[in-house]
């Protein structure tokens, strides 16, 4: 395993690599990203995918990157002092591996059309939550407003655990153009709605509409909407965050197309 050391900030392929930690353009014009951590690479390399170079702390045991790196040989490996990592790095405490890789786009989910519709999320942890959420609820896609928050920044992709490389996404999407277009029911989530979800049919194609922390879905959004629903709650609390309610709407739906 040939390794390449990088000391200094000014070296060109660590400018490359603070690009893609710290910019969405430079994420977006170059669709690379940067993967944080061994098991967001391995499930990358689950994925299909082929990193371009795989980056060590200088404190990790390079045995511990052998594995990886014996998966992907056409990698270059360079290590990097701990400050330089940890400035890469989405946390605080670095894991020591990090990978630059190329966006993926995974192929079409057959199945019955279950699409998670994002507006304006804007916490990197949500929304790669969101995505972990509605894959492993067996959804076939995720469309997200030009508000959302960017699903391939290495904070979204360490929320998502995966979920970037298998989900189809659509980003910077019209939902109110994309919900005309949609050949299915879609439902708002909002509070204060007397239809409940439990009480939809939820086994035919079938959008599901999540909206900003804060605000939650915009009156356009809604309006859009085939109906707007809410999920039951004892009344204690007075909402759910906007993961939360996504993953009580994505297993309901699984939960209804299981059968009995």
């Amino acid at each position: 395993m040939n390794e390449s050391p990088i000391t200094s900030r000014d070296n060109p392929v660590y400018k490359r690599l603070k690009k893609l930690a710290d910019s969405s353009r430079a994420r977006r014009e170059a669709r690379m990203t940067l993967l944080d951590g061994e098991h967001v690479l391995a499930a990358y390399l689950d994925a299909g995918g082929s990193p371009a170079t795989l980056v060590r702390a200088v404190s990790l045991d390079a045995a511990r990157l052998a594995p990886i790196a014996a998966r992907c040989p056409q990698a270059r490996i360079v290590t990097l002092p701990d400050p330089l990592f940890a400035a890469l790095s989405p946390v605080a405490t670095p894991g020591g591996v990090l990978a630059e890789a190329a966006w993926l786009s995974p192929p079409a989910i057959e199945a019955v059309p279950l699409i998670v519709v994002l507006e304006d999320i804007q916490d990197p942890g949500n929304l790669g939550a969101m995505l972990r959420t509605a894959a492993a609820a067996g959804a076939t896609g995720a469309v997200l407003s030009p508000g959302c928050h960017d699903p391939w920044s290495p904070k979204a992709l360490r929320g998502g655990q995966g979920a970037q490389f298998v989900l189809p996404l659509q980003t910077g999407v019209d939902l109110v153009t994309w919900l005309a277009g949609f050949a299915g029911d879609s439902l708002a989530l909002a509070l204060g709605e007397n239809t409940r979800l439990y009480d939809r049919v939820l086994t035919h194609p079938l959008a599901l509409l999540v909206g900003n922390e804060g605000a939650g879905l915009s009156p356009a959004a809604r309006a859009a909407a085939t109906a707007t629903v809410s999920i039951p709650m004892a009344g204690q609390v007075e909402s759910l965050n906007a993961a939360a309610a996504l993953a009580v709407a994505v297993f309901e739906v699984a939960r209804q197309r299981a059968g009995p």
